[in-house]
């Protein structure tokens, strides 16, 4: 079996950071540079991870709490 050489092969996430910004895709693809702030844009990353997660969780708790009022008032309905 041929060794498949790692710099033919294009991944997904950088098809989006070369459609986002050529120049960006190439200092790091073909000039091998990395972003300054690394650090910094890794928080960032993980910031917007922890709010999505939150958001995820605020809709859930929102179709409980739905979901309950429902109830109550159907309750309420039948022992009338």
């Amino acid at each position: 079996m041929a060794k498949r050489n790692s710099s033919l092969l294009i991944r997904a996430s950088e098809l989006g950071e070369y459609r986002f910004c050529t120049r960006a895709w190439w200092l790091r693809r073909v000039a091998g540079l990395e972003p300054a702030y690394q650090e910094r844009r890794d928080a960032g990353v993980e910031l917007h991870a922890q709010h999505g997660r939150r958001a995820h969780a605020s809709s859930i708790l929102l179709m409980i709490g739905v979901g309950m009022l429902l109830l109550a008032l159907g309750v309420a309905v039948a022992l009338r």
